[in-house]
């Protein structure tokens, strides 16, 4: 497999990083190529990422940001862009190694699968997985993953302080369809069990429906987090 780069944005993430690290390194994963960024958490996730001998850089809040740090400072052939609450299996983690070995791979995604038990949650990974299928736009906790030289050739991880994710696969898919690994990854599914599937639904339908009408991501960001509060 080629240089695979691992970047991991936090803020206030700190026992689902810890979770997250301790899959890496069961997975035998070399702990130079993962790069943890914090935006200025106040839980110890740098601490926790440092006392595993990981590197950390520390950024502007905002994952686009953060994001675009950590790629800078790595220098994989590939880069894999995954959030803090994600946890990885070896059937993931094999699945993925078979996409970047094939010349014709150029970015893609995982199917995900939510933590909770709720059968509505089900529903919603059915959901996401096969919109993500049909529209070639995934989510960030969808393990994105991207050759670095088609990431600078869309111009990098789009500094937008939301729906950097949904912008920058209208720019790759411009170029390619995305690999989508069936193998899942496993999420948090605390936003739905926090607000609830609907509303969850219709809120993040809503801002990314304003978003392809044109509203300003730094406007979005605003209603994103009043939902969250």
């Amino acid at each position: 497999m080629r240089s695979l780069s691992i970047v991991i944005p936090v803020l206030d993430d700190g026992v689902a990083l810890a979770a997250l690290l301790d899959d890496l390194r069961a997975l035998r994963i070399d702990r130079d190529a993962v790069t943890v960024v914090d935006g200025g958490s106040r839980d110890g996730s740098a601490e926790i990422a440092e006392s595993r001998g990981i590197r950390v850089l520390h950024a502007r809040r905002g994952r686009a940001n953060q994001l675009a740090a950590g790629v800078a400072a790595s220098a994989g052939t590939w880069v894999w862009m995954v959030h803090a609450d994600t946890r990885l299996s070896a059937p993931a983690w094999e699945a993925l190694q078979w996409v970047l070995a094939d010349a014709a791979s150029l970015w893609g995604r995982f199917d995900i699968r939510l933590d909770g038990s709720e059968l509505a949650l089900r529903g919603v990974e059915r959901l996401m997985n096969l919109r993500s299928r049909l529209s070639g736009i995934c989510t960030g906790d969808q393990g994105l993953f991207v050759r670095r030289d088609v990431l600078e050739l869309v111009g990098g991880v789009p500094r937008l302080a939301l729906m950097e994710d949904i912008e920058l696969c209208k720019r790759l898919r411009r170029l390619a369809r995305p690999r989508c690994i069936a193998t899942p990854l496993r999420t948090s599914a605390r936003r739905w069990q926090t607000h609830g599937v609907t509303r969850t639904i219709l809120t993040m339908w809503w801002l990314r429906l304003r978003y392809f009408l044109g509203e300003s991501p730094d406007a979005l960001v605003r209603r994103y987090y009043d939902h969250d509060a």
